[in-house]
């Protein structure tokens, strides 16, 4: 269990470099310094710690070209995933990053040096070829094809790390643990054979029941190890999850099972990633691995199809297990017999034998309903972690967000509404019109593409904030362009409803509407960039409800919101 893949030595570098933890500091407070994104974070943290050994640092060109290639390294070791620091041009320059430079490396939330990074080379990479080599095409229907397309910036910088300290964390502390740290704990507990399960997801009986019968299999103890990092977006967040591991924990034999936190960012790549996942693994000091059927799978690419077979990565890491050193244990599939009250491996099953399971789908149906999860299924104290996370709908928040031209009647029908939700008395309503929040949060903006896009982004976190905390928020901006209220929509529907309202009054309506002159000074030529004159409104492509005031009234188009909020469950008795 000493042994890293490859055999070599756990490349831990906050051990290697205590000694000099105090040079390091001093001289990270006279460096440029670079603050890192959260996913740079992860990757940080795991190259540090050792989790990413024998990495030492971010993939200099030669690396990467070779781990896009053929997954080596450029001394021929098997690494399945580029690990990369990407920057911009701006910071390239105001940093002074080039060959030989010494760099702190910084994380944002505290300001506090983590690392030194010099600079092997700067480098632009081949962002097609890395999609397609890595993730199997370029199709931004892939999450980290998207990433990299539209977040990670357009260069890479190599080079070598020194540690100064790892990024704080104040959830769950005792359940972090570096690969050291593990190892000299699995020492301790004399465990010499241990299975490792990765999960993104929540835990329920089933779970339980195969990670046992791997274990069991094995003659192992069992190692719960989630990533709570970064996963799929829409994934649950790791809060709810580590909640639900600590409920189910009590439910393994005393003694079989340990809980340990996974600080790392997946990239959804399928095979290569179930190769990256072992060789994190097997650094953490295990010795078996599960992999479970379309293991990192991201769902279906932009023709519908999936991304990976269902036994893609199995036969990955299956091809380089020995090199790896770590045996795979597939993921065996059971199922829950009703009438023996048991759960046995699918493909055990007798012909004939009726079997119950619940999908993902019915789980969060029956949760968002607050109908009944049997126990069959779950255990209730990890329903009971769900239902504190996923209230029902009646109980959630959410938004109505109405956009229109000026005078098109969206503040009427606004403030209309608030008066229609406050009698309900179910929650806290809020109403953000546009003037309110032009003059509270947004009086430095003007009138261009991309303050107005700034303007309906702080509305959208607004209204997110809001629906969070289970509030009814109804906001009433023109919000003229498309691609802003679609942010916006992402922004809240994360956390509660969201439904777009377009308040389709004709432009000629509403100048007959406008009793402050507005758009006759606008067509005069006294303002300009008004929308609807002289700066476009762009029609909403999948509004939930389209509604004109000319044609009905302040009460009826209420009522059609009031039923549409009624249909789906957020205005029924909680």
């Amino acid at each position: 269990m000493a042994n890293t893949p490859h055999g070599g030595v756990l490349k831990d570098l906050y051990l290697r470099d205590a000694e000099k933890h105090d040079t390091l500091l001093a001289e990270s407070e006279q460096l440029p310094s670079l603050e890192l994104d959260d996913r740079q974070l992860c990757d940080l943290e795991l190259i540090l710690n050792g989790g990413f050994s024998p990495l030492e640092g971010f993939l200099n060109q030669k690396d990467y070209e070779g781990v896009v290639g053929d997954m080596r390294l450029a001394d021929g070791l098997l690494w399945s995933i580029p690990i990369n620091l990407d920057v911009s041009q701006e910071q390239i320059t105001e940093i002074g990053l080039k060959a030989g430079a010494r760099i702190a490396l910084r994380d944002p939330r505290d300001d506090q040096a983590l690392a030194i990074l010099t600079v092997d080379d700067v480098y632009r990479p081949d962002k097609a070829k890395e999609a397609i080599n890595v993730y199997g095409a370029d199709d931004d229907a892939h999450p980290a094809v998207k990433y990299l397309h539209t977040i990670a910036k357009e260069f890479y910088v190599g080079g070598k790390l020194e540690a100064i300290q790892p990024p704080s964390h104040y959830d769950y502390v005792s359940n972090r643990f570096t690969p050291s740290e593990l190892r000299a704990h699995f020492k301790k507990l004399q465990w010499t054979r241990v299975v490792a399960f990765q999960t993104r997801n929540p835990m329920h009986r089933a779970h339980r029941e195969l990670t046992v019968r791997a274990a069991r299999a094995r003659k192992a103890h069992l190692l719960i190890h989630p990533v709570v990092g970064l996963t799929k977006p829409g994934d649950i967040d790791h809060y709810t999850r580590v909640r639900v591991y600590k409920a189910l924990m009590p439910k393994y034999p005393n003694g079989m099972a340990e809980l340990s936190l996974l600080p790392l960012a997946m990239r959804m790549g399928g095979p290569r990633e179930a190769i990256w996942h072992a060789l994190i693994r097997k650094n953490h000091g295990v010795t078996h691995f599960i992999v479970g059927r379309d293991h990192a799978g991201p769902g279906k690419n932009s023709q519908g199809v999936d991304f990976y077979g269902p036994y893609d990565a199995q036969d990955a890491v299956e091809k380089y297990k020995d090199e790896i050193g770590i045996e795979i244990v597939p993921f065996q599939m059971v199922a829950y017999c009703p009438d023996t009250d048991e759960y046995m491996p699918a493909d055990e099953v007798p012909a004939g034998v009726n079997t119950l399971n619940i999908s993902g789908t019915e789980l969060r149906r029956r949760l968002k309903q607050g109908l009944s999860i049997p126990e069959w299924f779950s255990y209730p104290e990890v329903v009971k972690v769900l239902r504190q996370a996923y209230p029902p709908r009646a109980t959630q928040g959410f938004t109505i967000f109405l956009t229109g031209l000026h005078a098109s009647g969206k503040n009427s029908v606004a403030r209309a509404l608030q008066v229609s939700l406050n009698q309900q008395s179910t929650r806290s309503v809020s109403l953000l019109l546009g003037e309110t929040i032009r003059a509270e949060l947004s009086s430095e903006l003007g009138y261009t593409k991309r303050e107005r896009d700034i303007n309906v982004q702080r509305i959208g976190y607004v209204a997110g904030e809001l629906t969070k905390a289970g509030a009814a928020c109804i906001a009433a901006p023109i919000a003229p362009y498309e691609a802003a209220r679609q942010g916006a929509k992402a922004a809240i529907e994360k956390y509660g409803g969201f439904y777009l309202v377009h308040v389709a009054t004709s432009l000629e309506e509403c100048e007959s509407r406008d009793r402050e002159g507005v758009y006759k000074r606008a067509r005069a030529g006294e303002i300009k960039g008004f929308t609807g004159i002289d700066d476009p409104y762009e029609t909403p492509s999948k509004a939930d409800l389209t509604v004109d005031i000319s044609k009905q009234s302040v009460s009826q188009i209420v009522h059609e919101i009031v039923l549409m909020l009624e249909q789906d469950g957020y205005l029924g008795s909680a």
